[in-house]
C-alpha cells in the first residue's frame, strides 16, 4: 500500500524542459500518479545531454516515477483522449506557449467546465497578457531580463547563475500553489485555475536588490562577497585551500576578532565596529583578514572557527559535493537497466524521506496501457490488460 500523502491523485502534465517537470516530479515523489503527455518527438529535454548513463541529466532528474504518453494534439482523436483523461484528473499542469491549448479547445477553462474539481496550472515565460506575453522565454533569458545576471558574477562582467534557477524557482512556486489549491479544494470541493510566469517568480525573488535599487543604491556584483554584510567572503589559507566565512552581527565580529584574528581591539575600531562600518571599509578589512588567514592550514582553521561559533564553509566543486559526508543520495533507474545517483529528496517526514519508486520513462512507454485504460472507462464493455492501471 502506498501511504504517501498524494497517493490516489491523478496529475496530467503537458510538459517539456524544466519548470513544469520540476513541479510534477515533486508531485510524483509524494505519491501522485503523473501522466506525462509528450509530443510525438518527445520532450526536447530528453536530448539536452548524455551525462546520466547515456541519458539526459535533466530528464533523469525531473521525470522519475512518471508515465509517458505520446499524444499528437493536432489530431482530434488524441485531443479527445486527453479530454477523457482530464475528466478523471485532479491536476493538469502545462507549460506550452500561452494560448496553445485554448486554440485546440482543450485549455484550462474548457477542461474545468467538464471537471469543476480540476486544478489547472499554466506556466509561462511572461504571463498571458502584457507587452512580452508572446515572447519565447528560457531560463537564462529570464535571468537576463529580470536583472538577476546584473547582480551575479564578479565586478568585471555579469554571469549566469550556474543552475537553471529560474526554471527551478518557477517549478517550486507551481508545486506550492497546487498544494494550496488541493487544500482549498478539500475545504469547498472545487478546483481552480493557476497561472504562473517565470518572470513574476524570479522578480519576487529579486525583492532585496530591488529595494536597494529603489532606494537609490543599486547593488553591485560582488563575486563571492555579500553586498550588505562584512566580513563575508572567501579567504585563502596556507595550504592553498580556501574557506568562506560569514559574520552576521557585531557580537560574532567581536568573537572573530578575538578568537580567530587575535586582534580583540578591532571590535572597537571605528572603521570596523558595526556592520555598516565594515561594509564601508570592506577592502581594508578583507586585506587584514587575508594576511592572518594565510598563516593557517585548512584543518586548523576549521577547528578554530567551529570552536569560536563562526559560520564557515569549504569552497567545494562538484567532486567535493559527491564526496561530501553530509550528502544523502538515492539511485534512479534508466531504461537500459543501469542506475544513476541523485541527491535524495530534501524533506523528511517523521524522520523519513520519500522513497524514489521508479526512474524515468521511455517515450510513450505507458501509452498503450493508458489508452486502453481510458478506452475501458469510456466503454465499460471493452477489455483492458491488467497492467493498464499500473504505474
Amino acid at each position: 500500500m502506498d501511504d504517501r500523502p498524494l497517493s490516489g491523485l491523478l496529475v496530467v502534465s503537458i510538459e517539456q524542459a524544466v519548470a513544469a517537470p520540476y513541479c510534477t516530479a515533486r508531485l510524483a515523489d509524494a505519491g501522485a500518479r503523473v501522466i506525462k503527455v509528450e509530443r510525438p518527438e518527445g520532450d526536447f529535454a530528453r536530448g539536452y545531454d548524455r551525462a546520466a548513463a547515456g541519458e539526459s541529466s535533466y530528464f533523469v532528474w525531473l521525470n522519475r516515477g512518471k508515465q509517458s504518453l505520446v499524444l499528437d494534439l493536432t489530431l482530434l482523436a488524441d485531443r479527445e483522449m486527453l479530454q477523457r483523461i482530464c475528466d478523471d484528473a485532479d491536476v493538469v499542469v502545462q507549460n506550452l506557449k500561452p494560448g496553445a491549448l485554448d486554440r485546440k479547445e482543450i485549455g484550462p477553462q474548457a477542461l474545468r467546465a467538464r471537471n469543476p474539481r480540476l486544478i489547472t496550472c499554466s506556466i509561462s515565460g511572461y504571463g498571458e497578457t502584457g507587452p512580452l506575453a508572446d515572447r519565447k522565454a528560457y531560463d537564462l533569458l529570464i535571468q537576463a531580463e529580470s536583472g538577476l545576471c546584473s547582480i551575479t558574477g564578479g565586478p568585471d562582467e555579469p554571469a549566469r547563475v550556474g543552475i537553471s534557477v529560474v526554471d527551478i524557482a518557477t517549478g517550486a512556486a507551481a508545486h506550492a500553489a497546487i498544494l494550496e489549491a488541493l487544500i482549498a479544494r478539500g475545504r469547498h470541493g472545487t478546483g481552480c485555475d493557476i497561472r504562473i510566469s517565470m518572470f513574476d517568480v524570479i522578480a519576487d525573488w529579486m525583492a532585496v536588490p530591488f529595494l536597494h535599487a529603489a532606494g537609490g543604491a543599486s547593488p553591485k556584483r560582488m563575486g563571492l562577497s555579500h553586498p550588505s554584510i562584512s566580513p563575508y567572503g572567501v579567504f585563502a589559507l596556507r595550504d592553498g585551500q580556501k574557506v568562506l566565512i560569514s559574520i552576521q552581527n557585531d557580537r560574532e565580529w567581536a568573537g572573530f576578532a578575538r578568537d580567530i584574528l587575535g586582534r580583540p581591539e578591532l571590535a572597537l575600531d571605528g572603521r570596523f565596529a558595526t556592520n555598516n562600518d565594515r561594509v564601508r571599509n570592506r577592502a581594508a578589512l578583507d586585506l587584514l583578514i587575508a594576511d592572518i588567514m594565510r598563516d593557517h592550514h585548512r584543518d586548523r582553521m576549521a577547528e578554530m572557527l567551529q570552536q569560536a561559533g563562526i559560520a564557515f564553509a569549504a569552497l567545494n566543486d562538484m567532486d567535493g559535493l559527491i564526496a561530501h559526508p553530509h550528502l544523502a543520495t538515492a539511485r534512479i533507474d534508466t531504461p537500459d537497466g543501469r542506475t544513476v545517483p541523485l541527491p535524495a529528496p530534501a524533506a523528511r517526514f517523521d524522520g523519513r524521506r520519500h522513497v524514489l519508486r521508479a526512474g524515468m520513462p521511455m517515450l510513450d512507454q505507458h501509452g498503450p496501457a493508458i489508452r486502453a485504460e481510458w478506452a475501458l472507462r469510456s466503454d465499460p464493455t471493452a477489455s483492458t490488460p491488467p497492467e493498464a492501471r499500473t504505474r
